[in-house]
């Protein structure tokens, strides 16, 4: 049974659902006119130059860029810095660049995803607002369908984020053992004091609801990242001499592969599209509805404005972090043309690490201890609080504090099982996520390009800033 199982499940993260999410993107994307592209510097303006602005307009339970932080907690995760490198060694350098075409298209997935979030929140009977995929779908959508498809996601996501909390705790005490490794303390001692102090942190968080969830993670998110970026791109300086050689593997093998192939002389252009565009979309998530669960309790004025953050959102996850988890592997010859496929199989999982002891030594393994322990802890915060929104969705409030606890304790039952082949049922759980989110957006596309005429057009929101700040004119 998981054999069967698993073929369907690569069979249905294959083309099936990259269509369906590239697809769909696509059209949202050519009704927004490629928002992201047009008004590229106005985003970032109303995103990253202002993540610590104080004042803000509108409703919601916590700011604006809590909300975003919140969201790219789940998405920046363990997979940015030990599986994204890992494509370059299964189909080349050129799936680097389909990932960042996957990226371009999801900043237009991600826009509104967060903008029809905002737009069709509830407030709960804590007076929080809720909001995300589920609500989007009921709301939007109406009627039985829209009912029907709501509570199919949130079951589904609810399924698969119990195992992943488990799953995602092993990953972070990972790291742990891995600094205490050579000392004579015992393996199982420091894994298990690793797992109860992850209970500790985590239940500290969540348990103080969206607001202490928006508080810890405005502050964690932006130093996680810092201390990665920060020293990928040392790794990027020190070898500056070769990105031009680098950057030619990336777009050479994008369309002819055999042209950098090496190894993996056999790969195919088709194969290097599909292998590039999932690990852009697995990343950054566009598509897979998580995002809205986080930004739905935004301070804002405008759903448009919202949807910014999303744009940001899949910028810094993909095109920035992983990007440099990319380049520092290429850079640094970790990976080079001609290597063998047991030499490849060998290398793939510790890729970036091998990457920063190449410049920094034994401090190099450090470095990715913490940046993983903190991007997995992250994660783990964020994901028991979407667990919760699941339930709460689909049973009430009452009942999502319960399944806050009951995720909660899947970090204690890391103590005693591994779940080996939970991942095959995750990813089927999630592409079952993935599908009603897609049907929701490509239904609800209109809507999305009215916010955005609403918000672009308008005297009340953009043309009101550009008179207020003339740098931000087109």
């Amino acid at each position: 049974m998981l054999e069967i199982v698993k073929a369907f499940t690569e069979w249905l993260w294959g083309w099936p659902l990259l269509c369906l999410v590239v697809g769909g993107g696509l059209i949202t994307n050519i009704r927004t006119g490629f928002i992201q592209i047009r008004y590229f510097p106005y985003v970032m303006k109303q995103t990253f130059g202002k993540m610590f602005a104080k004042k803000e307009e509108g409703s919601g339970t916590v700011s604006a860029f809590q909300a975003m932080t919140t969201a790219l907690a789940s998405s920046i995760g363990a997979a940015n810095i030990v599986v994204v490198p890992t494509i370059i060694f299964a189909a080349g350098p050129g799936a680097i660049f389909w990932m960042w075409i996957a990226a371009i298209i999801g900043q237009g997935t991600k826009f509104a995803e967060v903008a029809l979030s905002i737009k069709y929140r509830e407030k709960n009977e804590d007076g929080d607002f809720v909001g995300g995929c589920s609500y989007m779908l009921k709301n939007g959508l109406k009627g039985r369908l829209g009912k029907a498809l709501g509570a199919l996601a949130a079951f589904f996501f609810m399924i698969e984020i119990l195992p992943s909390i488990t799953l995602q705790t092993l990953s972070a005490a990972g790291p742990i053992e891995k600094v205490f490794a050579a000392s004579n303390v015992n393996e199982t001692i420091v894994k298990n004091i690793s797992i109860i102090l992850i209970f500790i942190l985590v239940s500290v968080v969540v348990f103080g609801g969206v607001k202490q969830i928006g508080k810890v993670t405005e502050k964690m998110v932006p130093i996680m990242a810092a201390i990665y970026v920060v020293f990928g791109l040392v790794i990027i300086f020190a070898h500056i001499g070769d990105l031009p050689r680098v950057f030619g593997y990336i777009f050479k093998g994008a369309f002819k592969p055999n042209a950098v192939a090496g190894g993996i002389g056999g790969a195919y252009l088709s194969e290097i599209i599909s292998k590039g565009v999932a690990r852009g979309v697995y990343s950054n998530e566009a598509g897979m509805g998580s995002a809205g669960y986080g930004h739905a309790a935004a301070t804002t004025d405008h759903p448009a404005r919202q949807g910014m953050w999303g744009i940001f959102e899949v910028f810094a996850d993909t095109i920035v972090v992983c990007t440099i988890s990319a380049l520092t592997v290429l850079l640094t010859g970790v990976w080079k043309p001609g290597m063998s496929k047991e030499a490849m199989d060998q290398v793939a999982p510790v890729a970036v690490e091998r990457s920063f002891n190449s410049l920094f030594g034994q401090a190099g393994s450090i470095i990715i201890s913490i940046s993983l322990f903190l991007f997995v802890l992250s994660t783990i915060i964020v994901i028991v609080f979407y667990c919760e929104k699941q339930a709460e969705y689909l049973f009430g409030t009452r009942v999502g504090k319960i399944m806050r606890l009951i995720a909660s304790l899947m970090i204690i039952l890391a103590i005693f099982v591994s779940f080996e082949n939970a991942g095959v049922f995750l990813d089927f759980t999630l592409g079952l996520v993935v599908i009603p989110n897609m049907i929701g957006l490509i239904a609800m596309s209109g809507e999305t390009a009215e916010l955005k005429k609403e918000f672009f057009e308008g005297e009340d929101y953009y043309k009101k800033d550009q008179k207020i700040d003339p740098s931000l004119r087109k």
